[in-house]
């Protein structure tokens, strides 16, 4: 069996999907579970740009370091190399299923379906809010993350 693959996409890969990105690392790594993993966003205005001073200092606070991760648009080479994509919210899920090729090999979902009770819901973007909304993206990535590692460790 190959390895499994995840890109997590939000709108800007500044704040959601770069935490998601690290929560499933930290988690993969403490399962012993081998993931490729990556993030992006389906827009392009932050392409290059490291992540919100907010995430960075939020994934500091838990121990991890993602100040070097840089921002990047979705691109069409993405449906055939990750395995599974996830939209971190309904809106993004339908802006890939919008620009996603005929063919292709990625499994495409809203990644909050992973989690029990939260089917259909968004990863709240905390990009307008405050710490709090920071803290509960972070609460439901590592939700997710958690899924996932079990997912890819059965």
């Amino acid at each position: 069996m190959s390895q499994p693959s995840v890109l997590f996409v939000c709108l800007g890969n500044i704040c959601r999907s770069p935490l998601a990105e690290a929560a499933l690392r930290a988690r993969a790594v403490e399962a012993g579970v081998a993931i490729t993993i990556d993030s992006a966003g389906t827009g392009d205005w932050h392409v290059g740009h490291a992540p919100d001073p907010r995430a960075v200092e939020l994934a500091r606070k838990y121990g991890l370091d993602i100040s070097g991760y840089r921002a990047r648009q979705v691109r069409d080479e993405d449906f055939h190399k990750f395995g599974h994509i996830f939209a971190l919210d309904p809106q993004n899920l339908k802006d890939l299923r919008r620009i996603e090729p005929s063919r292709h090999i990625a499994e495409v979902r809203l990644l909050m379906d992973l989690v029990p009770g939260r089917k259909g819901t968004a990863v709240i973007d905390p990009y307008y809010g405050d710490e709090q909304d920071f803290e509960q993206a972070w609460a439901d990535v590592c939700a997710a993350a958690d899924a996932l590692v079990k997912r890819y460790s059965g």
